[in-house]
């Protein structure tokens, strides 16, 4: 007699007439589950989300890695320029995965309007300078082109707009210190082209951004000196690596540092996204487990009757563990199904209209930012589904403890 076919149609019978105790039980397993995929995806999408966005908006102001002279001591103002014929420049052939490189220059200034005063940096740019990571922010007008004579054009932040009163069009003047504290300052009249919003404090509040070329004629620069460089990858979690290699190939005269190394604070805030996503997901798999243990206890102490028949006929204790497993897997897939449509349906709600928003001044981001990798979700699934089959063959024991003979005695 073929005792798994015989087991299995008892098995299917069940999913369709399932008793009073069992049922509920089974539910609760399912829904357990599936509120665990749930779970899982959003804290997975959402963490990983808000990572790469806040890294995204630190790299568009400042480049995954920062070339400058070693003399410039981490100041906002570049005094000591560098010569723009490097041999990494324009291309970085020597370390691969560099995007491409670009140069800047910036200089503390003062805005001044008839009613009102800002501390502010300028960062100058140059013709080659890649707009497509501020555009994302611009919310009016369009940014400067730099590629004729020197421009006033300017962008600024949507906090110093308000501040300055600033709308598209306005014109203000901006002083500069020189280096002989006693002289007048230089003065220039900027231009605002373009406003954007990055919604991260450090830079909206001070950051201007225009052409470089006012920086090098103020400073009293070659057309061909420059502030540094600012060097962008092709993969951000490369970037400690990428880091020591760009240091190692450039002049002895020139520092390097990563934006992890200009930004530690934010960084380290961000490594613990990494914990709580790895804790939310052990304890999710660890209820999911637990209510698949507790409907497999259930399953068994119901079918002992049929585990004594199966054994007098000489099934094996594995063949019939085997079988509660199956019918585990089944009721398992059934819960990562449901979760999945669920939790892939609000997260792609969320990608799209932006439901759920956040503090800026605190997470840096006005909405939940949502990154959605397939790889991750079938991660998930996988991991789950083997997690909990390995929880479920410590139960599962149960079945060789269960006596032929004591069990059909009472059928």
């Amino acid at each position: 007699m073929n005792y798994e076919l015989f087991l299995a149609k008892r098995f299917t019978a069940t999913k369709k007439h399932k008793s009073s105790v069992s049922s509920p039980i089974i539910k609760i397993a399912i829904t357990a589950i599936a509120l665990g995929m749930v779970m899982m995806l959003i804290t997975v999408a959402t963490g990983i989300g808000l990572q790469h966005k806040i890294r995204e908006k630190i790299s568009v102001f400042k480049g995954h890695v920062q070339i400058s002279n070693f003399d410039n001591n981490n100041s906002e103002s570049t005094q000591n320029p560098i010569f723009i014929k490097q041999n990494f420049y324009p291309d970085f052939s020597e370390v691969e995965g560099v995007k491409y490189i670009q140069e800047f220059a910036s200089k503390a200034g003062l805005i001044r309007t008839a009613t009102d005063f800002e501390g502010v940096v300028l960062k100058g740019v140059g013709d080659n300078y890649n707009w497509s990571g501020i555009e994302e922010y611009l919310i009016a007008g369009s940014v400067p082109n730099f590629n004729n004579t020197l421009s006033k054009d300017v962008l600024v932040s949507t906090l110093l707009s308000d501040r300055l009163g600033l709308v598209i069009g306005s014109e203000f003047d901006t002083y500069f210190m020189k280096d002989n504290p006693t002289s007048l300052p230089n003065r220039r009249v900027f231009k605002v082209v373009g406003i954007y919003n990055s919604g991260f404090k450090e830079f909206d509040e001070s950051v201007v951004i225009g052409d470089m070329r006012h920086i090098q004629k103020m400073n009293k620069w070659h057309a061909d000196q420059v502030g540094g460089f600012e060097v962008f990858l092709d993969d951000f979690d490369e970037i400690k690596e990428k880091g020591r290699e760009i240091y190692t190939e450039i002049d002895a005269s020139l520092d390097s540092r990563t934006i992890v190394e200009l930004f530690p604070a934010i960084f380290d805030w961000l490594k613990l996204f990494d914990t709580n996503i790895i804790v939310i997901i052990a304890i999710m798999i660890l209820v999911a487990g637990i209510n698949m243990i507790t409907a497999l206890l259930v399953l068994i102490l119901e079918r002992t009757q049929t585990i004594g028949v199966l054994k007098s006929i000489g099934a094996s204790n594995w063949g019939i563990r085997k079988l509660f497993l199956y019918n585990a897997s089944y009721l398992i897939f059934r819960g990562l199904l449901i979760g999945n449509v669920v939790g892939l349906t609000l997260l792609f709600v969320q990608q799209y209209f932006g439901i759920i928003t956040l503090n800026p001044e605190t997470y840096y981001v006005s909405e939940a930012p949502v990154y959605i990798n397939i790889w991750h979700v079938l991660i998930l699934n996988v991991g789950t589904l083997f997690l909990c089959l390995l929880m479920l063959l410590v139960p599962s024991y149960i079945i060789t403890k269960i006596s032929p003979a004591k069990s059909v005695k009472f059928a």
